[in-house]
Order: C-alpha cells, then structure tokens, then sequence
C-alpha cells in the first residue's frame, strides 16, 4: 500500500500501526519518528515566520486567512506522480496543518480521508478508522493508548486536583481547545477557560488573570 501523509499525527499513528514502510510523502513538518525524516515532502509553509515572535505570526496568519491564502503550499503534481492508495488530511483547522479542502479537488479520485478529531476519544477513534482504512488491527495500539491513558489518570485522581490555565498560543492568549481540555481533565485540571470540543479562541490577558489559576502551562512555542 502507497500512503501519502498531509497530516503529522497521522504519519505517527502509521508508524505506530507498523506502516512507516507504506510511506512514500509527508509534510514538511512530519519530524517524529525520526524516520519520518527521510521520505520526500510535498508542502511547505508559504510564510516565512522562523524569526518572528508570538504576535508577528498572528497577525500574518490572519492576514494570510483575510487575503483569502492558504498557509500551506501543496505539490499536488508530486502527489499524484506518486499514485498514492490513501491520502491522509484532516478538517478540524485550516491553520495547524493542510486541510482536505485544500487538495481534494486537485486529486479527485484518489481515496481520501479526512481526520477530525475534537475530543481524546475522537482521537482514539482516527486511530481505529486509519487502520481500517490500511486493513490493520487497531487493537493492539489502541489497547495500548487506553492503559496510557487509564495509569495516569490513576495516578492523578490520588492527587488534590488544581485550578490551572493552559495556553496554546501567548500573544494574544489562546486558552486550550478541541481535545486538550480532556487532557487536563485526566491531568486533574481544572481549567475555567478551556473550550472541550470546540476550536481555541483568544482572550485577554484580564481573563487569565480572572481565572484565578494556580498553575499556568503553554506549549511550547
């Protein structure tokens, strides 16, 4: 099977599934595992955004989206010279990697799915649906990810649980969103600010400070 990968965790999740070797493209932000590495790479950004800080790259995003530019530019051509069996995307967000509308008219007729996940078990569940796609077992991963998932919600539910704030943006302040709310949930976080299922939206700094946190976590950025 011939897998082209527009997505970064689902290149990890077919590794995982054992296909790393069913790989012939990724992104060119597809870095873990390091075998990644060396496949050839069909995008790039279209900004140029390696010295600029927090809000520089705001603002360029939202100019980008306002101008009506994608922030990825994808070699269709080299995809389709490839013949690929699967095409991986995804549709949650059109910022954090390529989206599914972006190249589903140029490869029409190549299958494509579409990863979606906005919740830890939707997550869990893009997985299972990858696999099936390949025509692997998703068991044993899965099971896998459950246990994970089980210990150190184990270990933190022994714990005083904490009034927190997580950032996945500075400046401005974007709050947790989609599926990292149920992260911090299992972490034994609470999070006043966090939107379960649903995009990170920015706020103000105000709003962190009336959040009252404890303890405040941002990615690393």
């Amino acid at each position: 099977m011939r897998i082209v990968s527009l997505l970064p965790s689902a290149t990890e999740s077919l590794f995982a599934l054992g296909l790393g070797e069913s790989l012939v493209a990724v992104t060119h932000e597809c870095d873990y595992p390091p075998e990644a590495a060396s496949l050839p790479v069909v995008t790039r950004s279209t900004l140029r955004l390696e010295t600029t800080n927090s809000a520089g790259i705001e603002v360029a995003v939202w100019a980008a989206a306002t101008a009506g530019q994608s922030l990825y530019a994808v070699d269709t051509d080299a995809i389709r010279a490839l013949e690929p069996d699967l095409v991986v995307a995804q549709d949650v967000c059109r910022v954090c990697a390529v989206s599914a509308d972006q190249v589903v008219r140029d490869l029409v007729g190549m299958r494509l799915i579409r990863q979606h996940p906005h919740s830890l078990e939707d997550v869990l569940a893009d997985i299972e649906e990858l696999a099936m796609e390949c025509a692997v077992d998703p068991g044993p991963l899965v099971r896998s990810l459950r246990d994970r998932i089980d210990k150190v919600a184990q270990v933190a539910s022994r714990r005083p649980r904490l009034r927190g704030v997580f950032l996945e943006w500075l400046d401005p302040p974007y709050p947790a969103g989609h599926w990292t709310p149920d992260l911090l949930e299992l972490a034994g976080i609470d999070d006043p600010l966090a939107r379960a299922g649903l995009p990170s939206v920015a706020v103000r700094w105000e709003d962190v400070v009336e959040a009252r946190p404890e303890h405040q976590s941002s990615r690393d950025l």
